[in-house]
């Protein structure tokens, strides 16, 4: 017999591959896309009558948001890829660590961010909170196996209960 806890059902590789993953996917590939003709089109045209130091700003938080959109893509579509069986997990692992899903974060509070756009802002937000989201499920996908079996007396079901939790309050 097995000792408790070792075979417990990974809810998070689960979740990965289900609807709740794609539904994330179809998200963050919609709002790069969203945000690519936004910077092209109306962004542009905004950008250009801003006052100096929103114009600055709009620049440099522009770049952020392409950086974090990218890096959000990438683990996306590595995620798919080892979910179709295109790439192993192993494969993933070692892609995987060249994507940065932290480190990307907005300083609200900076000299010309009211001065932004509005729907620029609503993206840099929006793409902020689908980074959270995906750095969850990443979290929860990779985490090292000494880190998911916890033998300190911990009630089996309620680690389970614990682990759905987090994945359903991910979305």
């Amino acid at each position: 017999m097995s000792e408790l806890g070792m075979n417990t059902v990974s809810f998070a590789g689960r979740v990965a591959a289900s609807s709740q993953f794609k539904a994330t996917y179809a998200e963050g590939m919609g709002l790069v896309e969203e945000t690519a003709a936004y910077l092209d089109g109306p962004g542009r045209a905004a950008a250009k009558v801003l006052p100096r130091q929103a114009s600055v700003l709009y620049a440099a938080e522009s770049m952020r948001l392409t950086t974090r959109l990218m890096q959000m893509a990438s683990w996306l579509l590595l995620q798919r890829a080892v979910n179709n069986g295109e790439m192993s997990r192993d494969q993933v692992l070692t892609e995987k660590s060249k994507v940065r899903l932290d480190g990307f974060n907005v300083d609200r509070s900076a000299p010309g961010w009211n001065d932004l756009p509005e729907s620029f802002r609503d993206l840099v937000e929006r793409s902020l909170r689908l980074q959270n989201r995906i750095a969850l499920l990443d979290r929860e996908i990779y985490r090292p196996a000494e880190e998911e079996f916890q033998p300190d007396n911990e009630n089996s079901v309620q680690a389970q209960l614990n682990l759905l939790r987090t994945a359903f309050n991910a979305g």
